[in-house]
């Protein structure tokens, strides 16, 4: 059974045990193995090179990941405009391991229309950067890399309300990731 691991800020949402089991759920209905960023680290995990929670929880993510034959990462906008930024390493962290990627989201507007209203409406954020219009989704690097590894990023469309809990993308995700494993 293929190994995937389940990226994404869904450790953040209240109860995130039974997110997680819920995540696992919908990609067990596709034959996949899922792997929470909070289940057990596996027993090859490298003792982290310093003993911090928070490089506990690297280095056991990590592993996790290098435990996995594929990553389907959780995109809906996070804190911002943009995927949450340790999801996005560790996208980066299974591509260059050469896993294969998928990635969901539940918000369909577009990254840049996103990113203006972020930065008041204009082309540049607040501090006068340019905003990208490459991808629809995201920053092209991350959809660059997913699409590269052979995979596709699932959009749903769905209410603020039903932002953090709609699984629809996710199951598109599995399904194309079964498809293809």
């Amino acid at each position: 059974m293929m190994r995937v691991y389940l990226a994404g800020p869904d450790v953040f949402l209240p109860e995130p045990e039974r997110r997680g089991a819920e995540l696992k759920a919908v990609l067990a209905g596709f034959g996949l193995a899922g792997v929470f960023p909070l289940d057990p680290p596996p027993r090859s995990a490298p003792p982290p090179l310093l003993q911090s929670e928070g490089s506990r929880i690297a280095a056991a993510n990590e592993a996790h990941i290098a435990s996995c034959q594929a990553l389907i990462a959780n995109l809906t906008p996070f804190r911002g405009p943009s995927a949450d930024a340790g999801t996005v390493f560790e996208l980066g962290f299974a591509r260059a391991r050469g896993l294969l990627l998928w990635g969901w989201t539940n918000v369909a507007t577009p990254f840049a229309t996103r990113s203006r209203a972020w930065a008041g409406g204009g082309m540049r954020d607040r501090e006068g950067m340019a905003i990208e219009e490459c991808f629809p989704g995201d920053n092209l690097m991350i959809e660059g890399a997913i699409l590269a590894s052979g995979g596709s990023i699932e959009v749903e469309n769905v209410t603020p309300a039903r932002r953090w809990t709609d699984l629809a993308a996710l199951r598109r995700a599995a399904e194309g990731l079964s498809r293809r494993g």
